[in-house]
Formats: structure tokens, C-alpha cells, sequence
């Protein structure tokens, strides 16, 4: 026997009717034998923490900076301030979205179901107890590691734990693992594990813990602090030896105490190498739009997920809860002309049954008990078989309730005859058809133990269900298309109803594939994906295949759903996103949760993707700009050994008002730019000729200026207004179109810029002097030589990049072809 039945064998057993009594419950929470282990749905305040100060780049700063302020030169150790202001307001911003975020899914998070004292309550999952018992029912998840004690019919999904597809049937004694779900009966289970000892939270199973969403733009950032990391040391002792060696070489410079310039020199080289800002400004730009999509009823379980749907080119959407509003009503039953006596009473029967699932408790109304009935044999329904069947003690025959197509196959579709054609008509216009079929052979036990129909087995009543339509729905999916977005309906039910349903909402289909011939192979199913849009009949695993094989394809997937049968393809898709009205299970595991379950909130996310993407693309190209030119500027003036022509906090001027500040600014304004891959490309190919003519051109400059015996302050001072009104520029370039708010933010920085050039205090602590006549002829001619060079590199990045844009739109990702 497994782990969990053998603490149980060692600890006394719980009365499964009784329950623990409270000071039962109260002695277990004193131990610490509680299930008070909860994942956060947000990041915690220690990876907030960590991923704003402690990093590699972060480091280097801090570490430059306590350099510069045991050398007494605190004015030129700015930037450290400033890189520490920086990591403090990004952790507010992350903190505000983490608060509003954790509320939010506290109010929302998923309940237990236990008998405590012979009452059943519900309560949180982290308040389980040791030897609590668990009182299980279809669509739950499993708290903690149990036992089971009791069972009818327990059929438990573990293949988000085992990776088995197939639901397992629970007996008395068999182990049910924390994070698995009840799809099927119901039962009680003694749980046995619980808290950090559970098997879900020991081995970090995939229905409780989100692995990380992919983003372009994190996964590029970290791609540019990768390669500036590894040049910081070679090109750090390139510029320092240059330094040393401007000073009169490594002795002389010891002996003078002018080292200590060289070391300030190369500090402020360094410095400007990182882009610092841009990693804060991404950051806050998720948790800005994370916290302001929780406004909208949007819970956002990682922050990159607001990036996610953006990049988007396929969405899968379950019909029922998706499409529908998940709710449905009894329609009409229709006797077929067989001899199959009491099937009001059967219908009756499986309405007021303990496991009914939503569809079969509308029958308790059209169909009340009269008289209950005693179950001889039960075969409890499954979503992967789709039907379940019944024989009655006292009366022979077996009644099979299920799809029509599962229990009868092609007959359900043949219109030759009355069944089919009845079939056929109603599904055909949208409903819901279940049948309910009858033979005069009972089940016996080896059918149970089987899950195997008896022979014999014919259609007595065809039911159909009414399923309302989303008042939103067509307008999103209206929303997806003009955007490029190519849908799939996937859904359990007959082919021809979400055909129905779908052309209700606007889709252009005829009828739906039956997923019942999707092919085995994943390259094939693939290629059936492409050619259609609506798909019926699709089991939990099928749903899943789906979703891999549209990946396989280069596609970007998402997938919305709601029950338990969508958990395992909303965990795959690379953004999931669940209705707060489903499963726990499914709500678990989604990226995205839709509280009030709008579908329309989804074009919400969609722009507030893009806005990040499309600002952020906008300002890293400031931040590489800097990088570029800062490491240009190092490895020109280390080979051609030159005094680096700023301090350290001249630089901590232009960092400031020409990109940190604007661009925390233009990271958060409206964008709705339409997302296309290849961010990084686009972001260096204007960063890279920018920041190298920037370089040459104070390298130049330098050099003009030595020429005409400008002294070093002068010298200085020039190279600060040259990079002060170039880096405005770039800016001004950057933001075109320029409009209202834009204006006031460059006008802005602008000011400052002159203020901090004009103003005595600001001028004296900045060592900013008369750059004299001479050196302003050359500072004006330089500027605008480089002026001139950055528009004409903008000129033709504006090109190249309209040139992907066209190719992008005139060959969509996905061909949305009719369904057939």
C-alpha cells in the first residue's frame, strides 16, 4: 500500500459519518498538522524584493558606488541614488498590483468540502486538518493527501499529477493525492498529508504551481544584460588602463594620486554601459497593467501574462461557459416509437440523483420523483466516455443516458432514419441533444467493473437542452478576427450544435468535425487544425493534443474555458484563461481569471498587452541607445587612450531627463499598436547605428576639442551639452507622432535641461562651466552633424520596420479557413 495508506494504518481512524469534533480540529492546528500551505497567485514579496535589488547589475552599481564614496567623491555617485530610487518605487508599484492582486484571489480562491461533528461545511483548503474527512463530489480538487473511506462511483483525474490521461476509479482504501480532481461520483477520503508534506506541495504538481509565461520582452531584456554582463569586465579594464595610462601610466598615477580620477573615469564609463531603468520600467509596466486590469474584473495570475494574450494568434474556446453562458434549461423530449415503459420516471431519476452533473438536474423540474427508485448497478457518466447507465432493482433492463453519437455511434447521425433524422434536426439548430436508450438485458457486475455497455441497447427518448448565448460573445470574437486572430471552437458537445452556435455568433462555418476522426498522429491533427474551426465531440486529452499540435505549428495559443475537462488544456496553452465560475481545478491553473465571467474583458487584456509591448519596444530603444553609445564611447576611448570625457554625474544628467524619466512616462500611455515578433531586432537595429554614431561623433569632437587646447572642464562640459541636447533628440524621434502629452513631457525635460545648464547651485555641482567660443562653434557643429545622422538612421528603420509590419499583415499566422 502506498505512503498515505500507511500513515492512516498508524493513526486513528476518523468516523467518515462524525467527522472530527472542533477540539479534535483545534489540537491538529496547535501541532501544525494543518493544511496551511497556500501558493501565492502573485509573485511574493521576496521574489519582488529580489528581482528589483539583488541582481547582477545592481550589484555592480552598488559596488561602484561605495568605490566612489570611499574615494570622498559622493557628488559623482549619483547614479547610485538613483539606481536605489529606481528599485524602490518599482517595488511599490509591484507591491500595490501584488495587494489588489492577492484581495482578489482571496475572495475568489477555491473551497473545501469536510464533516466536521456530522455537520459538512466548507472552508478554506489551508484550514484541512490531519484525519479531517474530506467529503468529495465531481468538480473538485483535492485539498490534501487522503485516503478514501468511503466511495460511489469515485472516478479521479490525477494526469496533472502522473501525467496518466485516463480518470482513475477510487476504492475504499485507494490514495487520493492532493491536487488531483474528482471528475466523476463521489465519496469521502481521510486525509492523511497535509501542508508542506502533501504530495502536490512536496513535488510542486502542475495543477498548483505556474510555470513561468514566456515573454519576448523579459527573455530579450535578459539577452541584452547577458552580453553587456560579459563585456563589463574586459571593457572596464580596457578604459581603466587607458585611464592610468592618460595620467602618466600605472606608477605615476599611483604615486601623483591622479588614480583616483582614472578610476572615476572608468566608474563613469561603466555605469552608463547598463540599462539599468529598463528592466524597472518593463516591471512596472506589467504590474501597472496588472493592477489595472484586476479593476476590470480581470485576475492575472503572473504579471507577464499581460504581455501574453498580445501575442496571441489562435484562440481556443470552449462553447459551453465560453460561447454560452453555461447555464441551460430543459428543451423538450421526444419518445421514439419503441417499447421502453417508464422513462419519465428513469429522467426523474437521474435529475434528483446525488453525482447529476448541470445538464442532467434540469430534468428534476420537467421530471419530479414520484417515487424513489433502488439502484441495482450504476455505471456513473464520464466525460471521456460520455454516457452512464443504470438497472433498477425490481425491474429488468438497463436505461443508458449519454450523446447520442458516444452510445449509438453513426446511427446518431444516419438522417435515413427516424433517430438520426431527429438527431440531426435538433442538434442541427443549436441544442443540446442527449438520448436516452433502453435494453432489456441488466447490468451485471463485470459490465461495472468493465464500464461496458450490455447489448441491445436502442434510443427510447432524444432530449434537447436550450444553451443562451453570451450577449458579448460576437462582438469578441468580432474583435479577434479584424485582429488577425484565428479561432477554434472546441467543445464536448455534438458537432452540428456548435456549429449552430457558432454561426449564431458570427462565425463563417458549415458544420463542425467530429473529433471522434481527428487523426493519431500529431503532425496530421495539426493540419486538420488549420483547415477547420469548429470542432465537436473533443475529449479532456483531445483538447490538450489540439492545443500542443496548433503550438507545433509556431502558433501562440490560448485557451478559455471553464470545467474541469478544460484544465489540462488551458494548463498547456501558452496563456489560460478560466471563468471565475468553474472548476477550481481549471481556475488553478489558468494565467488569466475572469471574475465576473465577461468574455468581453478579453479585448481589454489584448490592449493592455499591447500597450506594454508596443511603449516598452518604444522606450528600450532609448535604453539601448545609451548602452550602445556608453560602450562604443569605453572601447573607443580605451584604444585610442583618451580621458573619458565625462563624470559620473554629468552622465547621471542625460540618464535622467533624456531617457529615465521620459520613459517611465511613455512606458504606461495608450498604445495600440498591433504586437509582431522580433521586438529585440527592431529595438537594436536603430539602438546600435544610433548610440555608434553617437559615440564617434564625441570621439571626434574630443579630439577637435584637444586640438584647439580646450582645458578639461570646458572639455567637459561641451561633451555633456552635445550628449544632453543629441539624447532630447532621440527622444523627440522616438515619440512621433508627437502629441499633447508627449509635447509636455519632452517640453518637460527640456527645461530641466536648461535650468540644470543655467542655474548657478546646479551649474557649480555639476562642474559645468563656458565651454568658450571656440569649443561652442565645435559643440554646435557636432550636434548637429550627429542630429542629421540619427534622423537618417531613423528614416531608414522606419522603413525596415514598416517592411516586417507589411509582410507581418499580408501573410497572417493563421489562415482562417471555413470549418467543414
Amino acid at each position: 500500500m502506498d505512503a498515505a495508506t500507511d500513515v492512516a494504518a498508524d493513526a486513528p481512524r476518523t468516523d467518515p459519518d462524525r467527522g472530527l469534533a472542533p477540539g479534535e480540529v483545534a489540537e491538529r492546528q496547535a501541532d501544525g498538522r494543518s493544511n496551511a500551505f497556500t501558493a501565492d497567485t502573485s509573485r511574493s514579496a521576496w521574489n519582488i524584493v529580489s528581482a528589483n535589488v539583488f541582481t547582477l547589475f545592481n550589484a555592480i552599481v552598488g559596488g561602484c558606488f561605495l568605490v566612489l564614496l570611499l574615494l570622498g567623491r559622493w557628488q559623482d555617485a549619483l547614479f547610485g541614488l538613483a539606481a536605489f530610487a529606481n528599485a524602490i518605487i518599482g517595488c511599490v508599484q509591484e507591491f500595490r498590483a501584488k495587494s489588489k492582486l492577492d484581495r482578489l484571489a482571496l475572495l475568489n480562491a477555491p473551497r473545501a468540502r469536510v464533516r466536521r461533528d456530522g455537520v459538512e461545511v466548507e472552508i478554506a483548503p489551508g484550514d484541512v486538518v490531519q484525519d479531517d474527512i474530506l467529503v468529495l463530489r465531481a468538480g473538485d480538487q483535492v485539498p490534501a493527501d487522503a485516503v478514501v473511506v468511503r466511495a460511489r462511483a469515485l472516478q479521479i483525474d490525477e494526469s496533472m499529477l502522473t501525467g496518466e490521461s485516463d480518470a482513475v476509479d477510487k476504492n475504499d482504501g485507494d490514495e487520493a493525492l492532493s491536487g488531483s480532481v474528482v471528475v466523476a461520483g463521489e465519496g469521502d477520503a481521510q486525509a492523511t498529508r497535509v501542508g508542506a508534506d502533501s504530495y502536490a506541495n512536496r513535488f510542486a504538481d502542475e495543477a498548483k504551481r505556474f510555470s513561468m509565461v514566456a515573454s519576448e520582452l523579459r527573455t530579450s531584456i535578459d539577452r541584452v544584460l547577458t552580453w553587456v554582463g560579459w563585456g563589463i569586465g574586459p571593457i572596464g579594464l580596457l578604459v581603466l588602463n587607458a585611464q592610468m595610462m592618460v595620467a602618466g601610466g600605472w606608477v605615476q598615477a599611483w604615486q601623483s594620486g591622479t588614480w583616483v580620477q582614472a578610476v572615476v573615469n572608468t566608474i563613469a564609463s561603466l555605469t552608463a554601459m547598463i540599462p539599468l531603468g529598463l528592466v524597472l520600467v518593463t516591471s512596472i509596466a506589467f504590474a501597472v497593467g496588472a493592477a489595472k486590469l484586476a479593476g476590470r474584473q480581470v485576475l492575472v495570475n503572473e504579471l507577464p501574462a499581460v504581455e501574453g494574450l498580445a501575442r496571441v494568434d489562435v484562440i481556443c474556446l470552449d462553447k459551453t461557459g465560453t460561447l454560452t453562458g453555461g447555464e441551460i434549461a430543459f428543451d423538450d423530449a421526444h419518445a421514439l416509437d419503441v417499447t421502453a415503459p417508464g422513462w419519465e420516471k428513469t429522467l426523474a431519476w437521474y435529475g434528483a440523483a446525488p453525482d447529476a452533473n448541470a445538464t442532467a438536474r434540469c430534468l428534476r423540474d420537467p421530471f419530479p420523483v414520484s417515487a424513489p427508485e433502488a439502484v441495482a448497478a450504476y455505471i456513473p457518466f464520464s466525460s471521456a466516455r460520455k454516457w452512464s447507465a443504470v438497472s433498477f432493482a425490481g425491474a429488468p433492463g438497463t436505461w443508458v443516458l449519454g450523446a447520442p453519437e458516444m452510445v449509438f455511434g453513426d446511427a446518431a447521425s444516419d438522417v435515413t432514419a427516424e433517430f438520426g433524422r431527429t438527431v440531426v434536426e435538433r442538434a442541427s439548430s443549436g441544442r443540446r441533444t442527449l438520448v436516452l436508450g433502453f435494453t432489456p438485458a441488466s447490468l451485471d457486475p463485470g459490465d461495472v467493473d468493465a464500464e461496458r455497455l450490455p447489448d441491445g441497447v436502442e434510443p427510447a427518448v432524444v432530449l434537447t437542452f436550450r444553451e443562451q448565448v453570451r450577449p458579448d460573445a460576437r462582438q469578441t470574437l468580432s474583435y479577434f478576427g479584424e485582429q488577425g486572430v484565428g479561432i477554434r471552437i472546441i467543445s464536448g458537445d455534438n458537432p452540428r450544435t456548435v456549429a449552430a452556435i457558432a454561426r449564431e455568433v458570427g462565425l463563417d462555418v458549415a458544420d463542425g468535425f467530429d473529433a471522434r476522426m481527428l487523426p493519431e498522429d500529431d503532425a496530421a491533427l495539426a493540419e486538420v487544425l488549420e483547415e477547420h474551426t469548429v470542432f465537436g465531440r473533443v475529449t479532456p486529452e483531445q483538447k490538450k493534443r489540439m492545443v500542443l499540435a496548433l503550438q507545433s505549428r509556431g502558433h501562440v495559443v490560448a485557451m478559455t474555458g471553464d470545467g474541469v475537462n478544460d484544465a489540462l488544456a488551458i494548463k498547456s496553452a501558452d496563456i489560460g484563461i478560466a471563468m471565475n465560475s468553474g472548476a477550481a481545478a481549471t481556475k488553478a491553473v489558468a494565467r488569466l481569471v475572469l471574475l465576473d465571467g465577461q468574455f468581453s474583458h478579453l479585448p481589454d487584456v489584448v490592449a493592455e498587452g499591447r500597450q506594454v509591448i508596443a511603449n516598452i519596444e518604444r522606450v528600450s530603444m532609448l535604453f539601448l541607445t545609451k548602452t550602445a553609445y556608453a560602450t562604443g564611447l569605453a572601447v573607443l576611448f580605451g584604444i585610442l587612450v583618451m580621458e573619458f570625457p565625462f563624470l559620473p554625474r554629468q552622465l547621471s544628467i542625460t540618464d535622467g531627463l533624456t531617457i529615465g524619466i521620459p520613459a517611465f512616462f511613455l512606458a504606461l500611455m495608450p498604445n495600440t499598436q498591433r504586437y509582431v515578433p522580433g521586438f529585440l531586432r527592431r529595438s537594436l537595429s536603430f539602438a546600435i547605428p544610433s548610440g555608434l554614431i553617437i559615440a564617434i561623433a564625441l570621439t571626434l569632437y574630443t579630439r577637435g576639442a584637444m586640438a584647439l587646447g580646450v582645458d578639461e572642464p570646458q572639455l567637459r562640459t561641451g561633451s555633456t551639452i552635445i550628449l544632453a541636447i543629441v539624447g532630447i533628440w532621440v527622444l523627440t524621434v522616438l515619440s512621433r507622432p508627437i502629441n499633447r502629452y508627449k509635447a509636455v513631457v519632452i517640453g518637460a525635460m527640456f527645461i530641466a535641461l536648461i535650468a540644470i545648464f543655467t542655474i548657478p547651485l546646479s551649474t557649480e555641482f555639476f562642474q559645468l562651466v563656458d565651454p568658450g567660443e571656440e569649443c561652442a562653434y565645435l559643440v554646435t557643429l557636432v550636434t548637429i552633424l550627429t542630429i542629421g545622422a540619427i534622423e537618417i538612421v531613423r528614416f531608414f528603420h522606419r522603413r525596415y520596420v514598416a517592411r516586417i509590419l507589411s509582410g507581418s499583415s499580408a501573410t497572417p499566422a493563421v489562415s482562417r479557413r471555413r470549418g467543414r
